[in-house]
Parts: C-alpha cells; sequence; structure tokens
C-alpha cells in the first residue's frame, strides 16, 4: 500500500514541475481545387490564407483589365474625352463596338473595359494616357511595381490579349486587386451588374460576365472580374465580404470554365468558414509603451476562427501569434524620439549669497555705490 501511495504521490509531482503543454494550432484541411494556380487573400489584412503555385508566372487574359483599370482611375481625368483610334477599332476579342473616330470619356471605357471586358476600350485607354499601347505597358509595369508592390508582373498590353512575355502569378494579381479595391471608384465599377450603354452608334444594355454576381449569386461577392485565351486557360478573380471579413479569390489556368467557378466557391466557403477578422487597437492594451513606441491606431489581422491570439511586442515588434507562437502578423514600431534636454547658457552668471555678504558688513552708503557707482 505504502509503495502504491509514494507511486501517485511522484506521478502528481511530476505534473506539478513539468511545463504545461501548449496545444498546436490545428490548421484546417484544404480544398483540393483543379486550377493549377490559386490564392485566397484577405482583403483588409493582406494575409494570404491559401495557396497553390502562388509565385508561378502564367498568362492573366483579361484580370489584366483590373490593373488596367485602376492606373486609369489614378492617373487619368476620367472626365476627358478618348477619340478611338484606328488600332483601337480593330483590337480583336471582346468589345464595345467602338469604331475609328467615335468619342467616349475615359469613364465609359473603364466602364466597358471591367464590366463587357472590352478589349477595344483598353487600347483607347492606353493610348489616350500614354501615346501608344507600347508606352503604356511600360508606364503600368513601373507602376505596378514601384506603387502597388509587385514582384513577379510584367504586362505587354493593356488588355490580357496572348503575347509569350505578359504574365503575373496568382499572388500577384490578388495583391493588384486588393490595391485596386482601395479606390471607391474602382470598387463602384468593378461590382456593376448591369450598365447602360450609350454609344455613339448603338445602345445597349451590359451585364457583368462574372457568374457568382448574377446567375449564380454567391453570398457576399461585391466584385469580379472573368479571363480566357486558349493559352492561359480560364482566369477568375471574384471579391467578397462577410462581416469584417473580406476575401480575394484568384484562379488560374482552370480548363474549363465551370471548374474555375467551383474552384473559386470552395475557395471563399473554406476562407469564410475558417478565419476571421479582427480589430486590435495597441494603444489601449500597451498603454504604458506610448511612451517608447509610436503605436498604431488599429491592427486589423486575420485568424483561426475559435483560437486563442496572444499580442506582445518583442524586439521593436509587435507580434500577433496563435497560443502555440505561430506567427499572424507582425508589424514593426518606431521608437520614440526622446528630446535631450538642454540647458541654455547664459553670459551672467546666478548670483549666490557668497556675492552679497559684504552688504550685511558694510554701512549702508557703500551698498549704493556698489550698486549704483559713485553718488555725487
Amino acid at each position: 500500500m505504502k509503495k502504491i501511495t509514494l507511486l501517485i504521490t511522484a506521478l502528481l509531482f511530476i505534473q506539478i514541475i513539468s511545463p504545461t503543454r501548449t496545444e498546436a494550432v490545428t490548421e484546417p484541411e484544404p480544398p483540393s481545387i483543379h486550377s493549377e494556380a490559386a490564392v485566397v487573400l484577405e482583403a483588409h489584412t493582406g494575409q494570404v490564407l491559401y495557396s497553390k503555385n502562388k509565385d508561378v508566372q502564367m498568362y492573366p487574359a483579361s484580370l489584366t483589365k483590373i490593373a488596367t483599370a485602376i492606373y486609369a482611375i489614378e492617373h487619368g481625368d476620367l472626365d476627358e474625352t478618348v477619340t478611338v483610334s484606328k488600332r483601337a477599332y480593330e483590337t480583336g476579342g471582346s468589345s464595345v463596338f467602338l469604331e475609328e473616330g467615335d468619342e467616349a470619356t475615359l469613364r465609359q471605357l473603364v466602364e466597358g473595359l471591367l464590366l463587357n471586358s472590352a478589349n477595344d476600350a483598353g487600347v483607347a485607354i492606353a493610348e489616350h494616357l500614354s501615346g501608344s499601347v507600347e508606352q503604356f505597358s511600360d508606364d503600368l509595369n513601373t507602376y505596378l511595381k514601384e506603387e502597388v508592390g509587385v514582384k513577379n508582373t510584367h504586362f505587354q498590353n493593356p488588355h490580357g490579349l496572348f503575347d509569350p512575355e505578359h504574365r503575373t502569378t496568382a499572388e500577384d494579381m490578388a495583391k493588384i486587386t486588393q490595391y485596386a479595391q482601395g479606390n471607391e471608384t474602382f470598387q463602384q465599377i468593378y461590382g456593376m451588374e448591369v450598365l447602360e450603354w450609350d454609344g455613339q452608334k448603338w445602345d445597349a444594355t451590359l451585364y457583368t460576365h462574372h457568374l457568382l454576381m448574377r446567375e449564380d449569386p454567391y453570398e457576399g461577392v461585391i466584385g469580379g472580374k472573368t479571363g480566357f485565351v486558349p493559352q492561359s486557360g480560364f482566369t477568375l478573380a471574384t471579391s467578397a465580404v462577410r462581416g469584417d471579413t473580406g476575401l480575394i479569390v484568384i484562379t488560374m489556368n482552370s480548363s474549363s470554365k465551370d471548374r474555375s467557378y467551383e474552384d473559386t466557391k470552395k475557395l471563399l466557403d473554406y476562407g469564410f468558414k475558417h478565419y476571421e477578422t479582427s480589430m486590435f487597437k495597441p494603444e489601449e492594451e500597451f498603454h504604458d509603451l506610448k511612451k517608447e513606441y509610436e503605436l498604431p491606431e488599429k491592427v486589423p489581422y486575420t485568424h483561426l476562427i475559435g483560437e486563442k491570439v496572444e499580442k506582445n511586442i518583442e524586439n521593436n515588434r509587435m507580434v500577433i501569434s496563435y497560443d502555440d507562437d505561430t506567427e499572424i502578423k507582425s508589424i514593426k514600431l518606431k521608437e520614440v524620439k526622446k528630446e535631450e534636454s538642454t540647458e541654455q547658457s547664459s553670459d551672467v552668471e546666478e548670483a549666490s549669497w557668497k556675492d552679497y555678504w559684504p552688504f550685511f558688513i558694510f554701512p549702508r552708503r557703500l551698498w549704493v555705490t556698489e550698486l549704483f557707482g559713485e553718488i555725487k
């Protein structure tokens, strides 16, 4: 009996002194998709929640028009009149049937570009903004690299018709879409389902080509762009919001249109089922550190639903992580510049009591002489 008691005591002692084990974060099972490359990116935080071949360069087809549209909105006057050239008129593929000499506002052309995937509108925009398609491509590539911050994208035209050098990646395309959505005008046009086209030669009602926005609506979808050329397969960009979580899904090189939508719905389901976006206010939680660091007002972060999250300051960085130390987000903090107190030197030295001791032992007449000079 004594042996049993000692054994139980020893086991209890070991349990007490042993460190508590932290449960590892349970990663959700990612969906199986047919598309050759794909990315799920949270729009508010930029966090990649799922990826497949995200850095492999591929042909984007008409997803290119997302980049052309945001460039035009940021660098052009949407109320300006654009005259359609012969080159724009002769551009093949999907169009809004512009003819040489037609006039339209830049806004109309951007709307036709995004809603009806109009290649002719893309060329008209490029020539209006940069003088030629070639110069526009150079300007666009510089903009995407320096302003948007993508690294693996090189576009040869404004519309995405096939060129062997016209390439991007699923991750870059998601980042371009995220950047573009930050512009209110872009988001308004990107989310259009119907457009009454008032052309010089013809009028029509245009409908978005994106099925999840109309024919097969998916809850929360706020915009999208389709793409296809034989060399690229089917490409698809889709944006959706539920609550505080915004997802951007890019699928590239699907073998059929149906599979591109099937993959997109799977990835949207995956993102909304397993992740949520929360807002963290560092000044409230790290109030005492305001004297040492410049703390951001708000920090959105996307995390697995139901998992405990920790926030810490480590080596001048604010780190948000799961309970098992798996990092979710890290932000470099700026140290507060401490002003050094400098004493201003003065030519007049402060007098001490020793300077006045003669006044207490000499007659008053000498005080006056000392302070004001000889009285005559």
